[in-house]
């Protein structure tokens, strides 16, 4: 069945191919439920990434089959074909895969289990009491209740409160209390939702059922996200405003999710608060803030008296039998710039900046007033001098170098990634001082002498062109804590990849091959 589908993948490819075309290729990784591709014809007409049709259910019924007979899941495929009539099909399990997108080339994961320490969990700890008031919560939270039912003309029927016995257990199995605030409310209502049918009291968003909280963070610390190491070895998590309040995580343990407007964001009670921050805040997390938390007050009590100030002011919409209040729009301070050049006036609020297709040399010096500036990349663009750079708590670092000078970076304390170009030869020695550094793409850099990288400890990913991965395994090797390799050819094959990975020492035997022709 395997050899019958990539023979009909192989035609279908053919048949798909433009007038002259002298070779065509597919990649998949295919499983899990679903499949992802990339690929092309050669020459390229109209870009390489045109014009292979993605044949998603024949790509599933080979996962499924290689799943099964080799245990691999998901599936890394690729298909090489010919105008002659020649195909060849490889396939492997997704240690190594290709990788697409912004970036080139084949991706090993050489373990597994790594991933890289969210910044936030170094973070130091708030020694300030909780600022919500148990009896002043439920006080505002009863006025709240007693308001809206004036609004919509009778009161919201809610669940029963939570016993004592389900607060004592829900706190057991999380390991923490819950904020007194926010307990004070469980046990006048489990909830806000009656069946399926939830009022949306906060913020709405449905308030959950103490047995629902318990059941999101359980779930939580079972399926952290993990984006592969192709999306995080440079990522950022960014700080909340205000600074220092919350821990810059994409989650943590003691953050406790009590609500949600059901599009996989959630409000949460927070009770390992960083150093600015108070016990049982609220914060913003889920979905769209992998990149760092949202806070949103200092505790429960607080936060229902916002909502009664809204009701106050008429700042709400009644719809139907519900009620949505009018949060005021806030003038937020700039976070993040994307241009053509350093902006004119550079903001203290600045955590990213992404300067874009500059022709000369880049002036990184006025930077040097964002000083919480998490994220710098020169895209395209170039500069002379990373000194400006010392002196910024700068995580990920994207930049051309029109020299080859790294001194500036030596001992910098924050560097975490970085992803470097040069037309001259650079000595990687400083980066040996970067006590933090865990990914590198140097692929676009001339190296000195690339086996200074053997002797980065730390280090987790790195990113070289066929040439300097030879020239390092020939030598002195890979670094030795590496967890994750990228071989960044455009043109390498899953065979080359497949004994590349086996060279950083990844088992790679045993990949499935087939070929023939798709001609009569």
């Amino acid at each position: 069945m395997v050899e019958q589908t990539v023979r009909a993948i192989a035609e279908a490819i053919a048949a798909g191919a433009p007038g002259g075309w002298t070779q065509a290729e597919l990649h998949a990784t295919a499983g899990r439920g679903g499949s992802s591709t990339t690929g092309g014809y050669l020459p390229r007409p109209s870009g390489f990434h045109r014009g292979v049709a993605a044949p998603h259910q024949q790509l599933m019924q080979l996962a499924e089959a290689l799943g099964q007979d080799r245990g691999w899941e998901p599936v890394s495929m690729e298909f090489r074909c010919l105008p002659s009539g020649e195909y060849r099909f490889t396939a492997f399990h997704d240690a190594v895969t290709r990788v697409s997108g912004g970036m080139n080339g084949f991706e090993a994961v050489l373990d597994a289990d790594v991933r890289l320490p969210q910044p936030g969990l170094d973070q130091p700890a708030s020694t300030a009491a909780p600022a919500g008031d148990p009896e002043l919560a439920a006080a505002r939270f009863r006025a709240y209740l007693e308001r809206r039912a004036a609004i919509l003309g009778h009161p919201e029927e809610l669940p029963p409160p939570a016993t004592a016995a389900d607060i004592a257990e829900a706190e057991s199995r999380l390991g923490c209390r819950l904020p007194a605030d926010l307990r004070a409310l469980y046990e006048i209502a489990d909830g806000d939702g009656v069946g399926y049918d939830h009022r949306y009291l906060f913020e709405g968003c449905a308030w959950l059922p103490l047995k629902s909280l318990v059941a999101e963070h359980e779930d939580e610390q079972e399926t952290r996200p993990w984006y592969g190491w192709d999306l995080e070895w440079d990522a950022v998590v960014f700080d909340a405003t205000p600074r220092d309040t919350v821990r810059r995580c994409g989650d943590h343990p003691g953050w406790l999710r009590f609500a949600t407007p059901e599009d996989g964001n959630y409000l949460a009670v927070d009770t390992a608060p960083a150093r600015a921050g108070r016990p049982g805040q609220v914060i913003w997390t889920g979905r769209d803030h992998n990149d760092g938390p949202g806070y949103v007050a200092d505790s429960v009590t607080s936060l229902l008296g916002h909502y009664l100030d809204l009701l106050d002011q008429g700042a709400y919409d009644k719809r139907g039998d519900y009620i949505a209040l009018r949060e005021p729009a806030r003038e937020h301070a700039p976070q993040e710039y994307i241009g053509g050049g350093v902006p004119e006036e550079v903001a203290p609020s600045l955590q990213a900046v992404h300067i874009n297709d500059v022709p000369g040399p880049v002036d990184l010096t006025p930077l040097s007033a964002a000083r919480g500036l998490r994220r710098l990349h020169l895209n395209r663009a170039t500069t002379a001098d990373l000194a400006p750079v010392r002196g910024l708590p700068v995580e990920s670092l994207r930049a051309g170098l029109t020299g080859g000078d790294l001194t500036p970076l030596a001992g910098h304390p924050h560097l975490a990634s970085l992803d470097l170009a040069t037309i001259a030869p650079a000595d990687l020695t400083p980066l040996r001082t970067v006590p933090r550094l865990r990914g590198l793409d140097l692929s676009a850099a001339d190296i000195a002498d690339v086996s200074v990288l053997t002797g980065l400890t730390g280090l987790r990913y790195l990113a070289l062109d066929r040439r300097q991965w030879s020239a390092l395994l020939d030598g002195a090797g890979a670094p030795p804590a590496l967890a994750a390799a990228r071989l960044t050819d455009t043109d390498a094959t899953l065979d080359e990849a497949l004994a590349w990975a086996a060279r950083l020492g990844l088992d790679t035997a045993g990949p499935f091959r087939t070929g023939g022709s798709w001609r009569p």
